[in-house]
């Protein structure tokens, strides 16, 4: 008898422990969700009969899916790099849906706007999570002014962590530093926000989209700290080292919204709900929505 049970087919290339297929892929099974996973050069072998086919973007657009396997979703997530948005949007038509990471894009392609998110197994807060660094940024330096502010940081802060980490070694990092530290390329919330926020490190970030932190339930001051100058972020860092109380409770508040809304069990269920109200197809167990609402 062929079974009938929803069966998700997610398509990335798992080329790193840490691309964000991976996460949505933990994000399904742990909500109970019948998951296969197909890398896009075998798209052309993926077979029929799936509930729906995901295909979470990685950067590299030279595969797709085939016309015959439908429905299909796109999450688009690099949006907001001017040569990957040329193609996404380009991609996005041939999808029946496309969820996007950033706010503007899904906008653009009149898709759904799906933020990146945090995994708390891998980003939540070792136990004990005692204090150790000054402050952490974990991902690549980049250009300028970015590699400027990290070299500061380095010789400012010689207690802190700059540098690349394993995934599953993000908690344990920014859960033992006072500050995570956040530098995002164009203003993007990117994935390093809900990861500081997720181990209960205090996030510091340059200024990014205000509407959009808002609209995830974070306010500058509240939850976070926000920086225009070098001289900016340093006072941050200095204010928070000298007054713990303050730090910790601003970073607990974040790490609550965070755990409560952020998770990317939540991302998971919300690209399923948005199947299921615009294509009708549906892939999550009875109550898996609910689930990740108290996640």
């Amino acid at each position: 008898m062929i079974s009938t049970a929803p069966r998700l087919a997610l398509v990335f290339d798992r080329t790193r422990e840490d691309t964000l297929g991976v996460y949505f892929e933990r994000a399904y099974r742990g909500l109970g969700v019948a998951v296969s996973h197909f890398w896009t050069r075998e798209a052309h072998r993926i077979p029929e009969g799936y509930t729906a086919y995901l295909r979470i973007d990685h950067g590299a657009y030279d595969h797709d899916l085939p016309e015959r396997l439908r429905p299909r979703i796109l999450y688009a997530v690099d949006t907001h790099l001017p040569h990957s948005w040329t193609h996404l949007r380009r991609l996005a038509r041939r999808y029946d849906l496309t969820c996007c990471a950033h706010r503007p894009a899904a906008a653009a392609v009149q898709g759904v706007w799906v933020p990146v998110g945090c995994d708390p197994e891998w980003h939540g807060p070792p136990r004990p999570a005692e204090t150790r660094w000054d402050a952490a940024f974990i991902g690549t330096e980049g250009g300028v002014p970015r590699k400027f502010y990290m070299q500061a940081l380095r010789e400012r802060y010689p207690r802190s962590v700059v540098g690349h980490a394993p995934a599953h070694g993000l908690g344990a990092i920014y859960g033992r530093a006072a500050v995570g530290v956040n530098f995002s390329i164009r203003r993007e919330v990117n994935m390093r926000v809900f990861e500081v926020l997720c181990a209960g490190a205090l996030l510091v970030t340059n200024r990014l989209a205000d509407e959009e932190l808002q609209e995830l339930g974070l306010r500058e001051g509240e939850h976070y700290l926000a920086y225009e100058r070098p001289s900016e972020l340093w006072e941050h860092i200095d204010d928070a080292l000298r007054q713990p109380a303050r730090r910790l409770a601003t970073a607990a508040r974040g790490q609550a919204v965070t755990w409560a809304r952020h998770t990317y069990w939540h991302r998971a269920a919300q690209i399923a709900q948005a199947a299921a109200e615009r294509l009708g197809c549906s892939w999550l167990p009875a109550g898996a929505a609910g689930e990740a609402r108290a996640a």
